[in-house]
């Protein structure tokens, strides 16, 4: 059908993020550092993002979409950019610029059901398995806080010893930065509840 949508220019994109919070459909997600409609089914057309946008990036177009799904009874995602892996992440990005930075084992989000709200809200997010991916995270994540201004790391792994490897490869990472960072530890149970 044609429909009115948004339409993200990526030149005019600075990276952010007021327009994904501002689009209260999920329609909007950060990828590579950029603005993107991530669900045409998601845009409603009626343009909050609009007004948000500090750069005019975001304008209409009339154009062929699926059409509009209403997302009233789901939670809102609260995730802001995009890739959340580790492995994938830039070094450099925008969304990185004075961040708070949640490093989160996969199994977390999956074991604690409000992890959305409790910890990705107002925190750039990065995931990885010590045990599933291959190497050591400790490199990509020093180059990750040396060279970006970050003002908090929250790490969220689960009760399990593989998960040590997470929070060993971020304590060596925020050695090796030279930067003096507030951080902490959060552990989850395999049944849900956060232990410490």
């Amino acid at each position: 059908m044609i429909r009115k949508i948004i339409e993200i220019d990526q030149e005019k994109c600075d990276g952010c993020a007021i327009c994904v919070s501002a689009c209260h459909e999920g329609a909007i997600g950060m990828v590579e550092g950029k603005a993107k409609l991530i669900r045409d089914d998601y845009c409603d057309g009626l343009g909050d993002c609009l007004p948000a946008c500090p750069t005019g990036a975001i304008t209409f177009e009339e154009r062929e979409a699926v059409a509009y799904q209403a997302t009233f009874d789901s939670p809102k995602s609260q995730l802001t950019q995009w890739p959340v892996q580790i492995k994938l992440a830039p070094v450099n990005a925008p969304s990185f610029h004075n961040a708070n930075l949640l490093i989160a084992a996969d199994c977390t989000a999956f074991a604690y059901g409000d992890f959305h709200n409790q910890f990705i809200k107002n925190r750039i997010t990065l995931i990885g398995c010590p045990k599933l991916d291959q190497g050591d995270y400790s490199e990509k994540l020093t180059a990750i806080l040396a060279e970006n201004e970050i003002k908090s790391v929250t790490v969220v792994r689960m009760e399990v010893p593989c998960c040590g490897g997470l929070h060993h490869a971020v304590l060596k990472a925020l050695h090796n930065s030279g930067k003096i960072i507030p951080w902490q530890v959060v552990t989850i149970s395999a049944s849900g509840d956060i232990i410490d």
